[in-house]
């Protein structure tokens, strides 16, 4: 059986709520071997420790496996927004305004005439069902909120001073993890 991104996000929410965390997105890629990305954040700082990733990860494996979403073998991943989130909530577009950010529509609106799809300016936050969106050369552009296929966050030198700071801890055995499974002992540092 396969489930769709809805019903996995209602599955996934509650636990992750449960955990004390904030369910960000569910995200399924891959093929024959499908991934689950679940995308969660510790409200108090915006992001996962790798210590929050794997707490979130063992209570939700028991609840994904007795659903079983879908056939054959598939891998959970839990991670982190990071820096350069997705924005996936209406609160998320509020919460980061006046940052700038990527937006792209379904269908699209027209502007002078023409059918566009993506923007990129600076957050307005949000008006009734559309985001607000300051945009070069256009000025303020409204987007339906409902026909917002993807939004994230522009790295910015702003975004990274008003960002928490990114905790690191964890990250040694993130690297040695990685090096394990390309088979390599080794670790090599390169200077710029």
């Amino acid at each position: 059986m396969t489930v769709g991104p809805e019903a996995l996000a209602a599955l996934v929410e509650p636990v992750v709520e449960a955990a004390g965390f904030a369910l960000v997105r569910v995200h399924v890629s891959g093929g024959a071997r499908p991934t689950l990305q679940v995308m969660a954040e510790d409200p108090a700082t915006g992001q996962l420790t790798l210590d929050q990733c794997a707490e979130l990860s063992h209570a939700l494996s028991p609840v994904l496996e007795a659903a079983d979403p879908f056939p054959g073998p598939w891998r959970l991943e839990v991670s982190s927004p990071g820096i350069d989130r997705p924005l996936t909530r209406p609160e998320d577009f509020a919460r980061f305004a006046p940052h700038r950010a990527r937006v792209e529509l379904a269908s699209g609106i027209e502007v002078a005439g023409r059918l566009r799809r993506r923007f990129e300016g600076r957050l307005g936050g949000v008006e009734g069902a559309s985001v607000r969106l300051e945009v070069e050369g256009l000025g303020v552009v409204l987007l339906p909120l409902d026909d917002v296929r993807q939004a994230r966050l522009v790295l910015t030198d702003e975004l990274l001073r008003a960002g928490p700071a990114l905790d690191p801890t964890g990250a040694d055995r993130i690297v040695r993890e990685r090096l394990r499974r390309r088979g390599s002992g080794t670790l090599e540092a390169r200077s710029a």
